[in-house]
């Protein structure tokens, strides 16, 4: 669960604006105050932004699989952690950029937004076929990869806050959940075509099949409410509130996590001895969980509260690292039950204020599991997420006004 993202309307309509485009938001007709929380025209916008979040974060989902075959083919000579700077910078660009695309969202609408970021993505897969060489990762994964992806999804999931609120949650795992689709599926295809194909290949039938989930995105995704003036700028004044610096500091944390696990799975399980096939399934079934997590998540959230909800899942999650990974992580029998329990607990959160930990944690990990050894790793990333749920701790108390009631939907 995360604060509000940049780019997300108040519950304040605002006064319409000529200037807008005609078809990027509904008539005056049909505008209106109250939220519409379903209906043909919402739900499509959640088809929509599922079907783009498949591209977007269903390939941030899939990065552990393009790090292992890169260590062992075109980036051998390159150490892990260096390695892991191509999917950390990726994912960094993808989220830190929303809190400039926000305003862009707000001022314009997700339209031209979404298409350029659309036509960008898929040239960046395009040319990341010809790669060979570090910086040529660099440039077209981290580089084009990460900032059209951002263009894709923050105004995507922006425009669901303009269709619901009190279904809000929700409406907003359902279009998570695509991400989870998309790492459950892409490392499958990558593997297998990559075996048969070669790499140039496989990003070619990537671009491809992008085409045709973005098509129908940018078809099903428009904004409800009208434009509004913005500065386009990082309103600071958010650090003075501690629900906001404690929230940040809990999500910065579980980050780590969610994104060390997604990065290092099939690395991980090739430092136990396991294939690289058994790794890249590990993710499959992690992205599997990550998927009914994420459903479950915004279902819940709704009902008792998102604090409450984040408590019980790190917590859960926590003991699960310790008592099962930690002791039990070279078998293999172990291993893939508690992938799918890993994902069902970090899948559950992917904020936009905390990025940072999505740009060190790939990284961080890498280096720790060559020097460090699998099990240390491991408990490293337990102790992260107990971090996390300290965190979200405070900022829950902090939402009660520093008093502490256990039952209070917060």
């Amino acid at each position: 669960m995360s604060m509000k993202r940049q780019g997300q309307s108040t519950d304040t309509p605002h006064a319409p604006n000529s200037s807008r485009e005609p078809n990027d938001t509904l008539s005056g007709d049909e505008y209106e105050e109250k939220y519409p929380d379903g209906g043909l025209k919402a739900w499509l916008v959640v088809v929509g932004a599922f079907a783009m979040l498949i591209c977007t974060f269903g390939m941030m989902s899939s990065v552990g699989v393009l790090q292992s075959y890169w260590q062992t083919h075109q980036l051998k000579s390159y150490p892990s952690s260096t390695v892991g700077w191509i999917p950390s910078v990726f994912v960094f660009f993808n989220l830190m950029l929303g809190i400039q695309i926000g305003p862009m969202f707000d001022r314009y609408g997700p339209r031209w937004i979404i298409l350029t970021g659309s036509l960008l993505y898929v040239l960046s897969f395009f040319l990341l076929a010809e790669c060979k060489e570090y910086y040529q990762f660099m440039l077209c994964m981290s580089g084009l990869g990460g900032i059209s992806s951002s263009l894709i999804s923050t105004p995507t999931m922006a425009s669901i806050s303009h269709w619901f609120h009190k279904r809000r949650g929700l409406a907003t795992g359902i279009a998570m959940a695509g991400a989870s689709i998309g790492g459950i599926l892409f490392p499958i295809i990558l593997r297998h075509v990559i075996d048969r194909l070669g790499w140039p290949w496989a990003m070619r039938i990537m671009g491809f099949i992008f085409v045709i989930l973005l098509t129908i995105g940018n078809l099903c995704v428009k904004g409800r409410l009208p434009p509004k003036a913005g500065k386009g700028t990082i309103d600071m004044k958010c650090f003075s509130d501690s629900r906001f610096v404690w929230t940040t500091a809990g999500a910065f944390f579980s980050e780590i996590v969610l994104f060390a696990s997604l990065g290092l799975v099939p690395s991980y399980a090739v430092a136990q001895g396991f294939g690289s096939g058994t790794g890249t399934y590990l993710l499959v079934v992690l992205n599997a969980g990550s998927a009914v997590g994420r459903l479950l998540a915004g279902l819940t959230s709704d009902h008792f509260g998102a604090f409450n909800t984040m408590a019980v899942i790190i917590s859960v999650t926590t003991v699960l690292i310790f008592g099962l990974w930690v002791p039990l992580g070279h078998y293999i029998g172990v291993l893939y039950p508690f992938s799918f329990m890993l994902g069902l607990g970090t899948g559950s959160f992917l904020s936009l204020t905390p990025v940072f930990g999505t740009l060190v944690g790939i990284p961080i990990a890498g280096e720790l599991l060559q020097v460090a050894g699998p099990t240390r790793l491991a408990a490293v990333l337990g102790g992260i997420f107990g971090l996390a749920l300290v965190n979200f701790m405070i900022a829950r108390w902090s939402c009660l006004k520093w008093e502490w009631k256990w039952w209070a939907k917060v």
